[in-house]
């Protein structure tokens, strides 16, 4: 089965080809990085701008490099939600309009499942049941996957997503825009324990995130003490994305521990991060648990997982019909 996917959500312009929803033929990624750095955030309305000019080279030269035509594919996946309702419009009316033209099945995508899926376009995709931690941009929640396209809501964050305070910290520290990336790149000259930023505590010890408390921690940090020496910038890099590593770190555990599940699957685009990475490992390994995690390009947003979880869903026989629409608050589980 070759599927074609199309990934629009947010600021990346995705289409990728994957066939029998474990092989990557083929995957291109436009960003638009350059777009919106100026402004320190995405401006949803520039992004969907940038998606219409270059939605169609992507797909074009997506076919091309996985030697197919339309009319060859078996399949047509796309991301419907959640995300900025412009951007997945665009990549839903292609979509369809593909579809029509050359007659083929056509089926929509949770965004959060994308991610999940990533896990198993890999050399070691993970066995039901697990849990995964998606965390990225703009969503950070834990599913407990107990069956193929079965899922349960965990836990989730109760204000920013962790992404999202990596940018707002980037940007009250004067890094710039993504945040992610320039943080822990930052944090590598600093010291983790230099400032000791407080982790939230939910009522009820459920596990759900917070991260609204250790950005405003920071903020004041930075006031108090400003202007900040190059290495004063880079200790409060570290010491804040140790903080949000250890929140993460900890929650998903003893979620893990409380679920009974062996296998623990960190997903999304902070998962890129290489001090989450190896703090979750060392963690889930200390308990006798086995951790799946992508590869860094398959963590960020991609187009490859959308056609990975369409794969799945249309072998399951799920259609969509011409009537498919973007939904920019889609829901995973409840």
């Amino acid at each position: 089965m070759r599927v074609l996917g199309i990934e629009t959500s947010c600021d990346e312009t995705a289409a990728a080809v994957v066939a029998d929803g474990r092989h990557v033929v083929s995957s291109v990624v436009a960003s638009q990085d350059d777009v919106h750095a100026r402004y320190g955030g995405i401006v949803p309305e520039l992004a969907s701008r940038r998606h219409l000019e270059v939605i169609v080279p992507v797909i074009e030269r997506a076919l091309t490099e996985a030697g197919l035509t339309a009319s060859e594919l078996d399949g047509i996946a796309v991301t419907h939600g959640p995300g900025l309702v412009g951007s997945l419009l665009v990549g839903c009316s292609v979509a369809k309009a593909l579809a029509y033209v050359h007659r083929r099945p056509l089926v929509g995508v949770n965004h959060l499942e994308g991610h999940v899926f990533a896990t198993f376009l890999t050399d070691d995709p993970p066995d039901y049941p697990f849990l995964a931690l998606v965390v990225s941009g703009g969503h950070t929640a834990l599913y407990h996957a107990r069956a193929p396209l079965v899922y349960a809501l965990v836990g989730q964050t109760r204000d920013d997503a962790a992404g999202e305070a990596f940018d707002k910290v980037a940007k009250l520290l004067g890094l710039g825009f993504p945040g992610g990336p320039i943080i822990e790149r930052t944090a590598r000259r600093g010291s983790p324990t230099a400032v000791a930023f407080p982790l939230a505590q939910m009522t009820g010890g459920g596990s759900d995130f917070s991260f609204s408390g250790i950005k405003t921690s920071v903020s004041v940090y930075v006031k108090r003490n400003a202007p900040l020496s190059e290495p004063g910038i880079a200790d409060v890099a570290a010491s804040f994305q140790a903080s949000v590593v250890r929140m993460l770190v900890r929650r998903t555990v003893r979620a893990a521990l409380d679920l009974g599940v062996q296998r623990v699957v960190l997903t999304g685009g902070v998962a890129a991060n290489g001090v989450l990475r190896a703090g979750l490992d060392a963690e889930t390994t200390a308990h006798g648990m086995h951790l799946h995690v992508p590869p860094p390009r398959l963590c960020t947003d991609n187009a490859a997982m959308i056609a990975a979880a369409g794969s799945v869903r249309l072998a399951a026989g799920e259609r969509a019909s011409l009537a498919l629409n973007a939904i920019p608050d889609l829901t995973l589980a409840a």
